[in-house]
Formats: C-alpha cells, sequence, structure tokens
C-alpha cells in the first residue's frame, strides 16, 4: 500500500463519524479513509471544514459541541479527536487549552450520541512524547484531571526553556490517563462505547514539516527514530481505521504506540511492568466487585 492509497483496513458497516483535526494531516487522512469507505464524516476544525470551531476557547468548544450534535442528529458511531497543538513556545495555555479540553469536554458532550449507536468507537491521538518527555511534573498531571489547568500551566512554565515540549508531553500524558480511567467506567465501556488512544511518534505532517523547517529543525532531526523513518499521516489512518472496525471490539482503555521504536529504546524496561504492591488491595476489591457490578462477561 502507498502513502496516497486511500483505501484500509474496512470499518464497520455505513455510519457517521467526528474527525476532529480533519483539515490537514492525520486528521484528513483518516476523514479521507472513512469517506472512501462509504461513511459520512463531520470534520471539525478552525476552517475548510463541516464545523469550524477554536478548540483552544470554552466558547468554541461547547459550539463545537452543539454544532456536531446537530449534524449528527443525536448518533455518531464513532469519534477520531486528531485535532492537536505542537510544542509551541509561549502558547502553553494553548496547547492544553487544545489538546487536552478539546478532547475531554467534547467527549462528555458527545457522549450521549457515541452510547445511541450502542457499538461507536472513539481513537484520540496521544503521542509517545508523553512517555519520552523528561522534567514534567507529575502536580501538573494532577491538576490538569483534576480541571485546575490554569494553575497546571503557571507550574508548567517554571520549567522556562522547555516549557512548551513539558506542555504537549502534559497535556499528551494527561488525556491519555483521561481516557484510561473513563473508558472502563459504566457510562463508556458500559454503554457500548470503546475509548482508545494511539500514541503516535514523530508522523510526516504540516506540524512536523514546519519543525524541521525551523530554526530548531537540527534538535528535531536528532530525536531517535530506530526504523531510520519518519511515519507518514496515511499509515496512521490505517492504525486508526482499525480502531474503528469490528477487529477493535475487544480493544477498550488501551494506549497503542506507533513510534518506529523511539519508546522501546529510551524506555525498554518502562513497560510492561509488574503490578505494585500497593496496588494489590485495590485489584482484589475490584475484582470482588466485579460480578455485583456487572462487570463481567456476559456468555
Amino acid at each position: 500500500m502507498t502513502d496516497t492509497d486511500p483505501t484500509g483496513p474496512e470499518v464497520a458497516s455505513s455510519g457517521t463519524y467526528l474527525v476532529t483535526g480533519a483539515a490537514s494531516g492525520i486528521g484528513l487522512a483518516v476523514a479521507d479513509r472513512l469517506c472512501v469507505a462509504g461513511h459520512r464524516v463531520i470534520g471539525l476544525d478552525l476552517r475548510d471544514v463541516d464545523v469550524c470551531a477554536d478548540l483552544s476557547t470554552p466558547a468554541g468548544r461547547r459550539g463545537a459541541v452543539e454544532a456536531v450534535l446537530a449534524s449528527a442528529g443525536g448518533r455518531l458511531d464513532g469519534a477520531v479527536m486528531a485535532a492537536g497543538l505542537g510544542p509551541a513556545k509561549g502558547r502553553e495555555d494553548s496547547i492544553v487549552a487544545v489538546n487536552l479540553l478539546g478532547v475531554i469536554e467534547l467527549l462528555e458532550g458527545l457522549r450521549p450520541a457515541l452510547a445511541a449507536a450502542t457499538d461507536a468507537k472513539v481513537v484520540v491521538l496521544g503521542s509517545n512524547s508523553a512517555a519520552t518527555t523528561p522534567f514534567v511534573p507529575r502536580r501538573a498531571i494532577r491538576l490538569l484531571l483534576d480541571g485546575d489547568d490554569e494553575r497546571a500551566v503557571r507550574l508548567i512554565r517554571r520549567r522556562r526553556g522547555v516549557a512548551a515540549p513539558v506542555a504537549y508531553a502534559a497535556s499528551k500524558l494527561a488525556v491519555a490517563r483521561w481516557c484510561r480511567q473513563r473508558a472502563v467506567a459504566d457510562e463508556w465501556a458500559g454503554a457500548g462505547i470503546r475509548l482508545n488512544v494511539i500514541a503516535p511518534g514523530p508522523v510526516l505532517t504540516p506540524l512536523l514539516r514546519a519543525q524541521l523547517d525551523s530554526s530548531t529543525g537540527a534538535q528535531v532531526r536528532s530525536f531517535p527514530v530506530p526504523i531510520r523513518q519518519y511515519g507518514t499521516p496515511h499509515q496512521l489512518a490505517d492504525w486508526i481505521t482499525m480502531m474503528l472496525s469490528p477487529s477493535a471490539d475487544f480493544l477498550v482503555g488501551s494506549v497503542l504506540t506507533v513510534d518506529g521504536g523511539t519508546d522501546a529504546l529510551l524506555r525498554p524496561d518502562g513497560w510492561p511492568r509488574q503490578l505494585p504492591m500497593h496496588a494489590l488491595p485495590r485489584m482484589l476489591w475490584t475484582m470482588y466487585r466485579a460480578p455485583r457490578d456487572g462487570r463481567v462477561a456476559q456468555y
């Protein structure tokens, strides 16, 4: 399959899908895949799409939810949350707003429409930067997950000189943790919604090309990629399309890393890891409660 081939893994019978960041890069490649397969795509971006919205503002996020719900008619078969901002210096607040709140607030607002499909699938674009960027404050992640993004950004900006990449990594780490926490909840998995994250490494999108052509291009090129090539939007679109297909019916709360080997190179012993002893009581309690809560497979 070539990089320009619009075909890929088939999604289930014709449905309606939201794709954010649909005007370029991975979002555009996914939207093209879905359209070729006969699905209806509601594209969301700043311009040149069905729903134009600025996800960096509360009003923009609220308006996006209302417009998507109106366009979808109350039912979504899936969503791909590909909109995002890179590590632009001085834009730490916007990075967090788009990469984190632009996912959380949209998905929370669209959850009833996803539940209406009974087997909807959601793919959120994370990043391998979440696990390979140093100096990310743990407290900032806690603040982001607690909804206190203003204090989190103030804390991140104390990392002078590296605040932008730290903000990017923190936003992607927080969104991945939010997805894993929500994915197994009754209102998500219990409603038939499969929520997962894909964490790419460097992909030749307009964002990466701009970084390569910038004053920090040499630094970007020095980032280790063992396979010795960048990913392409169409390669990621293939993976995402599979994650929207019936093949992913058993995929829930996962973070799939597709990065040319960078994560394995930088932290070969980081994953998988054994269950820590302090987590044992919670595991035993969860297993005990699972039958009562209906969180067991039905045969």
